[in-house]
């Protein structure tokens, strides 16, 4: 093999993880599924496109600590490399989110290519990249932030909360997704559905997932994230819930889920 050969860089996979609905765990997947698949042994980054910034949070990343930040990145103001900080995750980075996203979305209307600014950032750093995955956690919301998301993603993983309009919600969100692969990025396409907040002992929990599934069939995840409260503590402590407390069903299903969102990303790549 040659030296050009063995030294070329795979570009890293992008995953925007993203729910136009707030409160339905996105951003808890984003920050522990980025740690399982790391745990997996797999170099990952995460961008967090949220103005909330709490993605950042739930890495422990102080406010004052956090420097060049994703509006940085979209503005062209830095580079993802120069964004990019080191978690306490071995092999896990993350670009940061700041309130100044809260502006950019304003900011991007007048700006050209205004849909291709992260995609634009993450070509610059990918003949570069340290990374295997590269994981988006978007706004709740179908702005022009998760629209930069879609466009610079190769697939789509959501969540889905077990609740009574999930349904209706994805719905829209599908829609959104199959404009994008239309107009903007062809190659766009949907890694799965993950059910969050699932409780066994609630009836609609269950009547919830059978719908979801018999709607969407192989696109759902067979792993559930539970309802349990050492997810919700955790980011308290600036911590994913696989660092605060391996052993809880919290911290298990994400492991699962991790294992398979990699499977699933192993087929596509030997079908490819």
């Amino acid at each position: 093999m040659s030296d050009t050969a063995s030294t070329e860089v795979v570009a890293p996979r992008i995953l925007a993880i993203v729910n136009q609905k707030g409160g339905v765990g996105k951003t808890t997947t984003a920050v522990n599924l980025a740690t399982a698949m790391a745990a997996c042994r797999k170099r990952v980054l995460v961008i967090d496109l949220d103005p909330q910034g709490n993605a950042s949070t739930g890495f422990g990343i102080p406010r004052k600590g956090r420097g060049a930040d994703s509006y940085a990145v979209l503005i062209g103001a830095a580079s993802i490399a120069e964004a990019a900080i080191q978690t306490a995750v071995p092999g896990l980075e993350l670009v940061p989110a700041s309130p100044d996203l809260s502006g950019a979305e304003i900011e991007l209307v007048g700006m050209e290519h205004r849909e291709f600014r992260l995609r634009e950032a993450v070509v610059r750093h990918a003949a570069a990249s340290p990374y295997d995955y590269i994981l988006i956690d978007c706004p709740p919301s179908l702005g022009l932030l998760t629209l930069n998301a879609l466009v610079a993603a190769d697939a789509v993983l959501v969540p889905l909360q077990c609740e009574f309009y999930a349904l209706e919600g994805l719905s829209q969100l599908i829609r959104t997704v199959e404009r994008v692969r239309k107009s903007l990025n062809p190659g766009l396409e949907i890694q799965g559905v993950v059910l969050t907040m699932f409780d066994r002992r609630n009836n609609l929990s269950e009547q919830v997932a059978a719908d979801v599934r018999g709607h969407f069939g192989d696109a759902v995840y067979r792993t559930v994230i539970p309802r349990n409260v050492r997810i919700s503590e955790a980011p308290s402590y600036g911590k994913p819930v696989i660092v605060y407390d391996m052993a809880c069903s919290g911290a298990r299903a994400y492991l699962d889920l991790a294992r398979e969102v990699l499977q699933r990303e192993r087929a596509l790549a030997d079908a490819a």
